[in-house]
C-alpha cells in the first residue's frame, strides 16, 4: 500500500485525502495550525463559531454543490436573495440590479449600456486564454471607459492591490463578474448561499470522512522539510522526526514551499518567487442592530481607504449582527503593520461616515484576523507564469490557491484543485 503525506488540513488538502483514500492509498494529513479548514476555519467569536475570513457560495459553485451532496449535507445548504449598494462619495446607493444601474446619476446613459453590456458578455466567456494575455485595466476602461472605470473599480482595485493594480490580468477580473453574474435568479434578484453552521460543519465532515476511511489528521504538525534522494520522495520531516512516505502532496502557500523541499529545481523556484501575494487584515465586528440591509457593499469615497465591506448577517440569519470589513495590503505596506486598534479605530470612523447614526455602542465584540497569502497577484499571461504542480521530483506534487486562476477564491474552486490534486498522485 502507497503511502501519502499532505501538508495542509484546508479543504484541498482534505478532499485530496479523502479521495486517495477512496483508492486504497495510506494518507496521513499534517497541520501546523491548531485547527482544520485553512482559510475556511471557524474561531470562537464572542460565542458565537463563524469563520476568521467571510465565505459565500455561488450557483456557479459545481464542485462545492456535488459535495455537500456527496456527503449527505444538502440540506444544510441554504440560498437567500441577497442586497447588494455601492456607497459613493457619502451617498449610498442600491447596486445590482438593471434598475439600480438606470437610477446612478453618476454615470451617462451610454456608459451604463456599456457597462451592462460588459457583464453580459462575461458571463458567457468558456476560454479564458484570450482574456490572459489582457490587461485588466486597459480592457476594463476599454469596455467601461476610463470615467466609469475610476468611478466603478478604480478604488476596488487601488485597496486591494495598491501599486500593483495596473499589471492584472483581464482574466482574472472577468472570471469575478462571472461568478456573480451567474448566481442570479433573476435580472433583478440576486441569489447567494451559506452552509449552515458555516464553512466548519463542512471541513469537519470531511476530517470525519477522511478518518473514517483509516487516513489520519494531525494539527499543530510543522512540516520543516519534505526529504529527497535521487529526484525522488523520501518523506518529511515533521516536528523534528523523519517520516517515510512514496509520496507528498503540498497544499500550502507556494512562497513557503521552496524553503522545505532542498531538490526543487531552479526554475520552479523561481516561478514561485515571480508571483506575489496579498495578504488581508480582516476586522470582524459583532453588533447590536443591523448596519444597513446589504450582503455586500462596495465603497468609494475619498475620505475612507477601504473597498467594501460584508454584512454576512444580511445572508446568513445569525442570531447576531456581523459585519467583515477586509483589508487587502500588499505585506510590504506600512499599514499590514498596524494593531488591531489601529484598524478598529479606522473601521469606526469609516462606520460614522457611512451612518451618522452609528456609535460605539453598537459593538458587542470585535476582532482581527490577519493572512500573509491571501490573494496572488495574477499577471497578464499568468497561466505561463505558474509552475507545474507536478514537480521534477517525482512522487512530489505541489498547489495552492494560485492554481485556481482565473477563478475566484471560493471553497469549491479548492475542493476541484484537490480532486485534481489526487488524479495527478494516482497517475504517478
Amino acid at each position: 500500500m502507497k503511502s501519502v503525506a499532505i501538508i495542509g488540513a484546508g479543504p484541498m488538502g482534505l478532499i485530496c485525502a479523502y479521495r486517495l483514500l477512496q483508492s486504497g492509498y495510506k494518507v496521513a494529513v499534517y497541520e501546523r495550525d491548531d485547527r482544520l479548514g485553512g482559510m475556511s476555519a471557524s474561531f470562537d467569536f464572542d460565542g458565537l463559531r463563524i469563520e476568521r475570513y467571510y465565505h459565500f457560495i455561488c450557483k456557479s459553485d459545481a464542485t462545492l454543490l456535488a459535495s455537500m451532496q456527496e456527503f449527505g449535507l444538502q440540506d444544510k445548504l441554504h440560498w437567500r436573495n441577497t442586497k447588494m449598494g455601492f456607497y459613493h462619495e457619502g451617498l449610498l446607493h442600491r447596486w445590482g440590479s438593471p434598475l439600480d444601474l438606470l437610477r446612478f446619476k453618476k454615470l451617462t446613459l451610454f456608459m451604463k449600456l456599456r457597462y451592462a453590456a460588459n457583464i453580459l458578455v462575461v458571463k458567457n466567456i468558456r476560454d479564458w486564454r484570450k482574456l490572459d494575455k489582457k490587461n485588466a485595466e486597459t480592457w476594463l476602461k476599454k469596455w467601461l471607459g476610463p470615467h466609469a472605470y475610476q468611478l466603478l473599480w478604480g478604488s476596488l482595485l487601488t485597496y486591494k492591490f495598491y501599486d500593483l493594480r495596473h499589471n492584472l490580468s483581464a482574466a482574472w477580473i472577468a472570471a469575478r463578474i462571472r461568478r456573480v453574474a451567474q448566481s442570479r435568479d433573476s435580472l433583478f434578484s440576486e441569489c447567494l448561499g451559506y452552509i449552515e453552521g458555516g464553512s466548519e460543519s463542512f471541513v469537519n465532515k470531511l476530517a470525519e470522512e477522511v478518518i473514517r476511511l483509516g487516513g489520519t489528521i494531525t494539527l499543530k504538525a510543522e512540516v520543516s522539510t519534505v526529504t529527497t534522494a535521487n529526484s525522488r520522495v523520501e518523506g518529511v520531516v515533521v516536528n523534528g522526526a523523519a517520516i517515510a512516505y512514496d509520496k507528498v502532496i503540498s497544499t500550502i502557500p507556494l512562497p513557503l514551499v521552496p524553503p522545505l523541499i532542498p531538490g526543487l529545481s531552479p526554475a520552479i523556484v523561481q516561478k514561485i518567487k515571480s508571483i506575489e501575494n496579498i495578504g488581508v487584515v480582516c476586522v470582524i465586528l459583532k453588533l447590536t442592530r443591523a448596519f444597513t440591509d446589504n450582503f455586500w457593499m462596495n465603497v468609494n469615497d475619498s475620505r475612507m481607504e477601504i473597498s467594501g465591506m460584508i454584512e454576512y448577517s444580511n445572508l446568513n440569519p445569525l442570531p447576531e449582527h456581523v459585519l467583515y470589513i477586509p483589508y487587502y495590503l500588499p505585506r510590504t505596506h506600512p499599514k499590514f503593520a498596524y494593531t488591531d486598534a489601529e484598524f478598529l479605530t479606522e473601521v469606526k470612523a469609516c462606520l460614522i461616515q457611512i451612518n451618522p447614526g452609528f456609535n460605539e455602542s453598537w459593538v458587542k465584540a470585535a476582532s482581527v484576523s490577519r493572512y500573509g497569502f491571501a490573494q496572488p497577484v495574477c499577471t497578464p499571461g499568468f497561466f505561463e507564469k505558474l509552475p507545474s504542480a507536478v514537480t521534477n521530483i517525482e512522487g512530489l506534487l505541489i498547489a495552492d490557491t494560485t492554481y485556481y486562476y482565473p477563478e475566484d477564491r471560493s471553497m469549491s474552486e479548492s475542493l476541484k484543485l484537490g480532486n485534481t490534486l489526487a488524479e495527478l498522485a494516482r497517475k504517478q
